[in-house]
């Protein structure tokens, strides 16, 4: 086998490994359900799911806000989320008059209401500007789950974590899809009660 082939199933098996430690965590896989729930809850109540990210977890808060404003699994209406610094104008002027930590905070400030949801992404929980957006939905009362890695980083002193179980950038942006899936399929199957057949 050439060193590449072997390389590559390396790096599948680390995935597999994770997502198996993720499977086998019975609190984390609650908490995936409660967030669900929580996301359910503000969409019935008039409210939005707001996702903000660095990298790529910036794609991955825009690649789970297009699933709930478009459709996941089935054709319905859509529902009500948006990721924050889509606007490359408010970018610029936010960082041009206050600095890039303020990139995601002064939006949400702008946009958000106690009843949304805030889903920030972070694969180190350290991110400057994540962690003032955490501070800004603290303040505004916001039900605020973090997507993170194993550690948390600083965000798990501000908000709660949902923490994938590895300290590997690409194997917690990998899981995190995996988790923003299954919560887009949950909302999207309760709040248009539909039910899944095998």
């Amino acid at each position: 086998m050439s060193d590449s082939l072997e390389q590559i199933r390396t790096e599948v098996s680390a995935s597999i490994a994770v997502k198996q430690a993720l499977l086998a965590d019975a609190g984390l896989l609650a908490q995936i359900d409660r967030l669900s729930q929580t996301c359910l809850q503000a969409l019935r109540g008039g409210g939005k799911i707001i996702f903000a990210g660095n990298g790529g977890s910036f794609a991955d808060a825009q690649h789970l806000s297009a699933e709930f404003v478009s459709r996941f699994r089935f054709d319905r209406a859509p529902l009500a989320s948006m990721a924050l610094a889509t606007n490359s104008s408010t970018i610029s002027a936010i960082s041009n008059d206050y600095g890039y930590d303020h990139v995601f905070s002064r939006e949400l400030e702008a946009v958000a209401r106690s009843f949304d949801v805030f889903i920030p992404i972070t694969t180190s929980g350290n991110s400057p500007n994540v962690l003032k957006a955490i501070e800004v939905a603290r303040r505004l009362e916001l039900r605020t789950v973090c997507l993170t890695g194993e550690t948390g980083g600083g965000a798990k002193e501000l908000c709660e974590c949902l923490s994938v179980p590895s300290r590997e950038t690409a194997r917690i942006q990998e899981c995190h899809i995996l988790v923003g899936h299954i919560i887009c399929g949950l909302v999207e199957n309760m709040y248009f009660k539909r039910v899944e057949t095998k």
